[in-house]
């Protein structure tokens, strides 16, 4: 997973996700009922993105993985910023990438949730 392509699609299976450009043309983020739960800007080079964590598994796997650094531009306790180079597995970064919209989806009031079907 090392593609742009490949993250739209990843992200593209998951329930109500929707592509948007709220910061400029280069900067594609993943949103679900309104809130962010991805980012990559479409010119990066390495391909990165970005995903929601729990404070306590950032530190982890940040620890554990030379890929996965601080979330750029964002509150470095909850997102962190992984780099698609090959060094990271495929199936790490499609959990982390679902992990992510989960937490958002968890954190939507139980209304939103029902309304969604979630």
């Amino acid at each position: 997973m090392q593609s742009i392509q490949d993250v739209r699609t990843v992200c593209g299976a998951l329930p109500h996700s929707q592509e948007t450009f709220p910061f400029d043309a280069t900067t594609l983020v993943f949103k679900v009922a309104g809130k962010m739960y991805a980012l990559t800007a479409l010119d990066g080079d390495p391909v990165t993105v970005s995903v929601k964590v729990r404070p306590e598994d950032g530190e982890a796997l940040r620890a554990a993985h030379p890929g996965i650094t601080p979330g750029y531009h964002l509150n470095k306790r909850h997102w962190v910023t992984l780099t698609l180079d090959g060094t990271l597995p495929d199936g790490l970064i499609r959990f982390l990438i679902a992990d992510s919209h989960a937490l958002v989806v968890r954190g939507l009031t139980r209304a939103a949730r029902a309304d969604l079907g979630l």
